[in-house]
């Protein structure tokens, strides 16, 4: 029955743990991860085994049978340091977007939409969005090259702006 409630507790935690981690708030984020550290250390120390038993043999024949295994223990101990580690990290980034934005809301990241919008379009293939010649038709859509005029890219600049063979 134990084994049972244990096994429960662990995929609660889990499970409890991995919804937070995918929410936009920071604080959730963290507590996630919080918890996420809790059942590992639930599920290391379940893996030890039957508690109470001595770490050393007391003579016996059967002393295998009698003896704690110590490495879940020391493997928990070491699960219990990272996490701390890693959620005071994580508090300290927290806290730095909250004192940045005002609130602990993940931002969209604007590069990773351009990026997933280029993917989309070359995936669509030259069926949409472009005519029979190949050259886009109707409106750019915001890639990289938005906003630059008809004559191509702009000249390449060095020294803080001035275009080669210019004088500053």
């Amino acid at each position: 029955m134990i084994d049972g409630t244990m096994a429960l507790a662990v995929g609660g935690l889990f499970a409890i743990g991995f919804y937070l981690m995918l929410q936009r708030s920071l604080m959730r984020i963290v507590l996630g991860f919080i918890l996420l550290g809790h059942g590992t250390n639930l599920l290391l120390l379940v893996a030890g085994g039957t508690p109470g038993r001595p770490p050393v043999p007391t003579g016996t024949t059967d002393a295998s049978a009698r003896t704690a295994d110590p490495l879940p223990q020391a493997m928990a101990l070491t699960a219990i340091v990272i996490t701390f580690g890693l959620t005071a990290f994580l508090m300290a980034l927290a806290y730095r977007s909250w004192r940045l934005s005002g609130h602990d809301e993940v931002h969209d990241d604007v590069e990773d939409r351009l990026i997933g919008t280029a993917r989309e379009r070359a995936d669509a293939g030259p069926e949409s969005g472009r005519d029979e010649g190949g050259s886009e038709s109707g409106r750019d859509k915001g890639g990289p090259a938005a906003g630059r005029d008809e004559a191509g890219p702009a000249p390449d600049r060095d020294d803080g702006g001035t275009a080669p063979g210019e004088a500053r």
